[in-house]
């Protein structure tokens, strides 16, 4: 049996608007459909709690990467929770731990995962993101950086990125 794959999905918390959030909910049920891992900051909000519901609502393995000392502050539908105690730096973990990044919305914390991302030669994947935030990212990331419309789309590139073994 080979490593599964990890999602890791990334977008705002308290700021995420009720579209993010739902946006979040759908991506993270398709992950789960595919049988793939989904890895957030795993707190309970935003980007991060509507993802690991959606998977959890597909029988989806959900990790949680928390900030704090404690996992008091996780989602409940966080099913696997390392409490790292490093609060922002926990952001490394999140990227260097997933073979994929799927932004959904933007926040400071966000950005930060992009960046760390591109720089660890990361494919990061933007669901419906604006124009000024993916061309700034795509002239730091060049060919690692996509943007999508719909969830469908960004299955079909994790697939490609798959079969083409540029992730794993």
């Amino acid at each position: 049996m080979g490593a599964k794959i990890i999602v890791g999905v990334m977008g705002p918390g308290e700021t995420a608007t009720p579209e993010q959030n739902e946006r979040a909910f759908e991506l993270g049920a398709a992950i789960a459909k595919q049988g793939w891992v989904l890895l957030t900051g795993g707190r309970a909000f935003g980007v991060m709690e509507s993802s690991m519901r959606g998977a959890s609502a597909h029988n989806g393995l959900t990790i949680g990467i928390l900030p704090g000392d404690t996992g008091q502050a996780s989602s409940p539908y966080a099913q696997i929770r390392i409490v790292t105690g490093m609060g922002s730096a926990r952001n490394n973990i999140n990227v260097l731990t997933s073979h994929v990044i799927v932004v959904c919305g933007m926040a400071s914390g966000t950005a930060s995962e992009v960046a760390l991302a591109l720089r660890a030669n990361k494919r990061v994947i933007f669901l419906n993101q604006d124009e000024l935030t993916v061309e700034f990212f795509k002239k730091l990331g060049t060919h690692r950086v996509v943007a999508v419309e719909s969830v469908d789309e960004v299955i079909e590139q994790i697939n490609d990125f798959i079969s083409l073994k540029q992730i794993v």
